[in-house]
């Protein structure tokens, strides 16, 4: 029966997934990825979705979250994970890259990309990291914002892709009334989900924010910060999706220092070899399989 449902599933649109997976009043969860094989290790590992995180496919090109890759290169990455998953994406998409006219641009591309929603955050251009320590958190008009969220949902074409509006009042040191005013008005300009972020080391903001919202429409919370606070609250507050952003990357960095740290003291491969996987799970990652079932039909005459 759970193996029908989940082919049932998976054999929607991208965008109805990730659509119902935020109205369905389950708790959901979806796991940053950043380059097509962390996509593909996401859906192995059972995700139902995938968190296009912008710091993750920032760190991996090498430069900062501060929207030192251009939109164009974003999309190149988010193309490779598409192209190798059948589960929706949702992409961090900072501020949209600009005004309404480069978000809803930035809209149109992703839909031609297979890619389920993006969550646009309420800042200024060029975005700071929300957990960069001592950076000026800038928020941007609320007007504004909100019809970057409406021009976002007019331009779409599938009446399904999602627009997360993510609500940084709380990043920015202001309290519950601002955070609760921005929800507000981003629900009204036609929001699909409001993310509520916070850095505090506990979820005190994120409990006092869905007691007062009340489930008025569909709440994303990451708790990157506040990791230690058990899952169930997030449950028992009503919250509709959990995101895990950005553990991938940092645990891969991880092993790669490890690594290479070892191959460079011990001048030998030994000590760290057992600890990789094999080259025929790269393979098999890639997809390999695949290309020697076509050459035997393809080139064999």
């Amino acid at each position: 029966m759970l193996g029908r449902v989940i082919r049932s599933f998976a054999s929607k649109k991208k965008t109805t997934q990730l659509k119902e997976m935020l109205t369905n009043g389950n708790l959901e969860f979806i796991m940053e990825a950043h380059n097509g094989l962390s996509a593909v290790i996401v859906e192995e590992a059972g995700f139902k979705g995938i968190w296009g995180s912008g710091l993750s496919i920032s760190a991996q090109l090498g430069v900062r979250d501060s929207n030192e890759a251009s939109y164009t290169q974003v999309l190149e990455v988010l193309e490779f994970m598409s192209d190798r998953t059948k589960i929706p994406i949702l992409l961090d998409g900072d501020t949209g890259y600009g005004n309404f006219n480069n978000a809803r641009r930035l809209v149109t591309k992703l839909e031609q990309r297979g890619i389920a929603g993006v969550c646009l955050e309420d800042k200024l251009f060029p975005k700071t990291n929300s957990l960069l320590d001592g950076a000026k958190q800038t928020l941007a008009n609320i007007p504004e914002f909100a019809k970057k969220i409406t021009a976002c949902k007019d331009t779409a074409k599938d009446p399904d892709f999602v627009v997360v509006a993510r609500v940084e009042a709380f990043i920015a040191g202001w309290g519950l009334d601002e955070a609760l005013k921005r929800a507000e008005a981003y629900k009204d300009a036609g929001a699909d989900a409001i993310l509520m972020h916070s850095k505090k080391s506990d979820s005190s903001e994120i409990e006092s924010f869905m007691k007062a919202w009340n489930n008025k429409l569909p709440v994303v919370i990451v708790p990157t910060k506040y990791y230690k606070t058990p899952t169930d609250e997030f449950r028992k507050w009503g919250v509709s999706m959990v995101i895990w952003a950005n553990h991938n990357i940092r645990s891969s960095v991880k092993a790669m220092q490890e690594t290479t740290k070892l191959i460079h003291d011990n001048e030998s491969l030994v000590p760290v070899n057992d600890r990789c996987v094999s080259v025929q799970e790269i393979f098999r990652l890639q997809n390999q399989p695949e290309l020697k079932t076509a050459e035997d039909k393809y080139l064999k005459f």
